[in-house]
């Protein structure tokens, strides 16, 4: 069996195609560089990081933009005639007053590790944008057309416009073409397929919530009239009709199903074997309970599915309820290399799974300076939406061990690093050695986001020496506390428990959507160059433990 989910922690809008005997997803990643991680397998159920779409944060600029904004819904399609993989993504630049300013872009390449085509721009009227190729070489781009006028239902409908792959446009204006399979409302994420001589439309309803599905419908025309699914969602969390049609509210926690673990499914992509074999992949979320507080956001699933006789697809299980697990395929074994648990930088490359906010991490990470090392220049504070250095990955569990050793010598107090707890520039913990004017020398503390709200606990503060210092953070479910140590072995508790269960889209007010990470830190606010030096980072987690 496969058990899900299949790459845990923030992952959400999962996208999957093959490529002969290779199968590639991609999720988003909003305001995090480098963008748009690859996924790669090659039997459904071992997954490897594998590359990224988006390497350059010049070409695609996410400064300045709030946490959840940014690199949203990719889609991912090869078009085997042209041995071209596509790329289609949106930038939402602004959700202010409900306006949701996106632009889209498409982008190829030959091989899926790029080089990348420069990005060709689209249109700005919705996002979850995707593109469909024709048998007969057309190709169109769908998408969420977004609604700001009173009157009519929002957030809107699913539009389509042809692309022009010669001119490298489109052509002529968007056109609505479908408006659900349900009447939960909150369409999005549409994809469209052949099969068969019917064109299929599969799309998330609901809203990406609680109340988040997968849906279907069917045409003979590729401009519709789509006929709908007759047993829509094909797979939720949560069965049943609901009308929220009225309600534009993404959310909806009023139907967490206490029946399911994996919550919030929906958002689906689906891929086909040489054998005939069907998986759908999804997006899913496991919240703390009752708080339902999502702290891993949302993670990607896979669903094994059937092709009925009259044309439907089905879950293999014959339940549309999302499962913890599903039927592994007939493809032979493939495991592939994990993220490692432990890096001591002595490769000499920074590994692909480290992230920053809206910046790549080399701009301020080097591990070339000191062999065996990373070097960390300090920037700007950690709320800013500019440049951050924060060297993080991604929480895969809610039952994590993360250990550095680090060397810093602050000089005036605008100089910091240590080690965070990161949801975005509003929400974090960060343990840090500064340089006390106070205390006359380098001291530790605990500053904590919460909201916006800075709270710095100046009763934990404790003077340390200038030598080589380990540093450590727990998180054992709600739980998450600091402690550091001089010789790695024996370790002081320092400051208080926090509640994890808030770094969550649940809790945060200036962002959503995302996850949680954690990472390295440094800033010098005085002349953004002041270092810090990391020896290892050390990520233990337990992924077989539930969020409860």
């Amino acid at each position: 069996m496969i058990t899900n989910p299949i790459i845990p922690g923030f992952n959400p809008d999962p996208c999957i195609c093959r490529k002969g005997e290779d199968y590639y997803l991609v999720v988003s990643t909003f305001e995090w560089m480098p963008g748009l991680p690859v996924y790669h397998s090659r039997d459904l159920k071992h997954w490897e990081l594998y590359t990224h779409v988006i390497t350059d944060d010049e070409k695609v600029d996410l400064k300045k933009l709030p946490s959840a904004k940014g690199l949203w819904a990719p889609c991912l399609t090869y078009c085997e005639e042209e041995d071209l993989f596509y790329v289609v993504y949106g930038v939402m630049n602004s959700m202010n007053a409900r306006y949701f300013d996106v632009d889209n872009f498409l982008i190829t390449a030959k091989d899926i590790r790029g080089p990348w085509s420069e990005p060709v721009y689209l249109h700005s009227s919705g996002f979850d944008a995707s593109l469909f190729h024709d048998d007969d070489g057309r190709k169109y781009v769908v998408a969420l057309e977004w609604e700001t006028r009173e009157g009519y239902e929002k957030p809107g409908a699913i539009c389509m416009v042809e692309y022009d792959p010669q001119k490298k446009e489109i052509i002529g204006y968007p056109k609505r073409i479908w408006n659900g399979g349900t009447d939960r409302g909150c369409i999005e994420a549409p994809h469209l397929t052949k099969r068969n001589g019917y064109y299929y439309i599969m799309c998330a309803e609901g809203g990406t919530g609680y109340n988040h599905c997968v849906t279907m419908g069917r045409s003979e025309n590729v401009w519709g009239p789509y006929v709908k699914d007759p047993t829509n969602p094909i797979l939720t969390s949560v069965p049943g009709e609901s009308y929220e049609r009225h309600n534009p509210d993404h959310l909806k926690p009023k139907y967490y199903n206490p029946d399911s673990v994996l919550q919030k499914a929906g958002h689906g992509s689906y891929v086909e074997t040489p054998d005939g074999e069907v998986y759908m992949v999804y997006h899913t979320s496991r919240p703390f309970v009752p708080e339902l507080c999502c702290t891993l956001g949302r993670e990607t699933a896979i669903q094994k599915m059937k092709w009925t006789d009259d044309g439907w697809l089905r879950t293999d299980s014959g339940s549309n309820l999302a499962q913890e697990e599903t039927q592994e395929s007939s493809l032979p074994q493939c495991p592939l290399p994990k993220v490692p648990d432990f890096d001591d930088f002595d490769s000499g490359e920074l590994g692909n799974w480290y992230y920053a906010p809206r910046i790549m991490p080399w701009r301020f990470a080097d591990v070339k300076a000191r062999p065996g090392w990373v070097r960390l220049r300090g920037q700007e504070s950690r709320t800013s939406l500019n440049k951050v250095s924060i060297l993080a990955r991604k929480l895969t569990s809610v039952y994590a061990r993360i250990t550095t050793k680090m060397e810093f010598q602050p000089e005036v107090h605008q100089h910091s690093a240590g080690l965070i707890l990161y949801y975005d520039n509003m929400n974090y913990i960060n343990l840090r050695k500064y340089y006390s004017e106070t205390l006359g020398g380098s001291a530790l503390s605990i500053i904590h986001l919460e909201n916006g709200v800075k709270t710095e606990f100046l009763n934990t503060r404790i003077p340390v020496e200038d030598r080589p210092i380990y540093l450590r953070l727990w998180i054992q479910g709600r739980k998450s506390w600091f402690e550091w140590s001089y010789d790695g072995e024996t370790y002081t508790k320092i400051g208080r428990i926090f509640d994890t269960a808030k770094f969550s889209d649940e809790y945060c007010q200036y962002g959503e959507f995302t996850g949680t990470m954690v990472g390295l830190t440094c800033a010098d606010r005085v002349k953004h160059q002041h270092c810090a030096d990391f020896d290892f980072f050390e990520y233990i987690a337990d992924e077989t433990k539930p969020v409860d």
